[in-house]
Formats: C-alpha cells, sequence, structure tokens
C-alpha cells in the first residue's frame, strides 16, 4: 500500500537493529512452500501440479529480536476473542503476501520508488487513502498487457498463512481477505489459499476497450478512508457474526477495529513494522505462528 512522513514504515530487521527494549518475541523457522500459479484470465487461475517450489524469502523475527512494544503478548480477554471469532479478515499486502502488491506491479512498470513514498504514507495513515490510490496508479499508468504479464510472477505468500487459514477453516471460522489491493493480483492469492472469490474484498483497475488504463472502481468500499471498516461491518451484518477479527499491517486495519466492525485488531509485524499502527493493535504478533498455536 518520503521526507513529510512523521512515521516511516521500517522493515522488521531495521527496526530490531535501533531499539532497546529486553521483551523477546517468538522464533520462526519453518519455510512454507506456496504453488505457482498461471493467470489466464485476469484474475482466475490455474494451479499447476508440479510446483509447490516457491518459498518466501522474507522471514518473521528471530528470538534475539527484541520489541519497544507491550501487547505482543495478548490478554485473556484477547485470546477469548481470537479463539472464539467467526470470522476472520486478512490485509494482502505485507500479511498475507509479503509484498505491497501496487508497489511491486510499480517497480514492474518502472515507477517503483515514488510510487513507494505513496504506499508508506497511505499505509500509516498520513494522507488519505483515496488520494494515494489515485495518485499511485496514475504514477503507473498501467496498460492492461502489462498486468497480464506482471501476473504472470506466483505470489509470494507470507511465512504460516496457509497453515494458519486451514486452521481456521479447519474450526469453521470463516475466511476473508480485506484488502485496499486490486482483486486481478489477490484472486490468485485467494484460489492458493482455498478461500472463495466471493470472500474478497479489494479494488478493480478498470481498462479501456483497447487495453488503455482508464482508472478504478470507486464504487469498492476499499477504495476510500474508511472502507476496510465498511466492508467489514457489510460482511457482520450480512452473516450476523457475533464476533470478528481483523489482521493487517496498516492504518486501514485498523479502522475496521470499530462498534459494529472488528471486535480485535491483530497487527503482523513479520514484514512491515509501522510503528503507529502496531502501538494502538490489541496484539501484535511477528509471527504467524503464535495465531496458529493459539488456536485451542
Amino acid at each position: 500500500m518520503e521526507g513529510l512522513m512523521s512515521f516511516q514504515a521500517n522493515s522488521v530487521r531495521d527496526v530490531v537493529s535501533r531499539q532497546q527494549s529486553s521483551v523477546l518475541v517468538p522464533t520462526f523457522s519453518q519455510k512454507i512452500s506456496s504453488t505457482r500459479v498461471c493467470v489466464q484470465p485476469i484474475g482466475m487461475v490455474r494451479i499447476s501440479k508440479l510446483s509447490k517450489s516457491f518459498v518466501a524469502s522474507v522471514q518473521p523475527l528471530e528470538a534475539s529480536a527484541v520489541t519497544p512494544f507491550d501487547n505482543t503478548l495478548p490478554s485473556k480477554e484477547v485470546l477469548d476473542v481470537w479463539q472464539n471469532a467467526d470470522a476472520v479478515c486478512f490485509d494482502v499486502d505485507s500479511t498475507v503476501c509479503i509484498d505491497e502488491g501496487i508497489d511491486e506491479f510499480a517497480e514492474f512498470c518502472g515507477a517503483g520508488k515514488a510510487v513507494a513514498e505513496w504506499t508508506a504514507r497511505a499505509m500509516n495513515g498520513s494522507v488519505p487513502f483515496e488520494e494515494a490510490l489515485a495518485a499511485r496508479l496514475s504514477l503507473i499508468n498501467p496498460s492492461l498487457s502489462q498486468l497480464q504479464d506482471f501476473l504472470k510472477r506466483p505470489p509470494r505468500l507470507s511465512p504460516g498463512i496457509d497453515l494458519l487459514v486451514k486452521k481456521l477453516k479447519d474450526k469453521n471460522k470463516d475466511v476473508y481477505l480485506v484488502s485496499g489491493g486490486f482483486r486481478q493480483m489477490i484472486n490468485p492469492v485467494a484460489s492458493i489459499l482455498g478461500i472463495p472469490l466471493e470472500n474478497i474484498f479489494a479494488n478493480q483497475i478498470l481498462f479501456g476497450s483497447n487495453g488503455e488504463f482508464a482508472g478504478f472502481d470507486k464504487n469498492e468500499p476499499t477504495s476510500r478512508k474508511g472502507g476496510k471498516a465498511t466492508a467489514v461491518q457489510q460482511l457482520r451484518k450480512a452473516h450476523g457474526y457475533k464476533s470478528l477479527v481483523m489482521i493487517g499491517d496498516g492504518a486501514t486495519d485498523l479502522e475496521a477495529r470499530m462498534p459494529g466492525g472488528a471486535d480485535l485488531f491483530v497487527c503482523y509485524g513479520g514484514v512491515q513494522l509501522r510503528n503507529s499502527v502496531a502501538a494502538k493493535a490489541d496484539w501484535l504478533v511477528y509471527n504467524l505462528k503464535d495465531l496458529i498455536n493459539s488456536l485451542v
């Protein structure tokens, strides 16, 4: 999802070298394989039976790392909500996947640096999300053929996300992907994880008849500030969920924790640690294995 930023999105390992606290966080060494995906057509996937060879290149914090936050150990109340939630909503970029999809697409199209600066500002909440979304897409100005070529690359999943989603589903909890990213990039991720495409809330890039960039669908709730909160409220109302959890790394994910929305916000800092967001989370985890092991 710059000199003017008041809080910068730091890589986890950058943060580790700067902090002086003595609180330890869990280890995680397992490497998770995901499935190679070919997109045909846009947003639809065919999963190769011969793949399962891709390994995420980013690992969560090691045991020797330290953190300045006091919310890395969940309270009894937080654990109770997590264990008894009817539904769990995941952000995608820097949570389900180790990349920010729009930043990777921008790099692919030759506009990486400028777009990454806008993403950092949006995820820290220093600019309205809709403003950042429009600005980034204008900088990229992608064609349909560029998007098709980009989608030939397999998604890079966060270590442990497939096991976490499986365990949630085994416990009859509904799983959703609620993202400010784009459906065209998220559909393959959902297919790998076995999440129904109708369980995706995301944006849609629009193209003209000749494949030229034509903007984005502004009717999607996740295209504007507070959109994830709106999507979560809609889910809760439509399905009558008694409790719902939001997991993500950015300010837009934190917004989903509100009356009628998410009861609990879990900040995942295993890829990007955004200090202003992490400090306000009900539970900060650097390792998805913590969430898996706490599901009894």
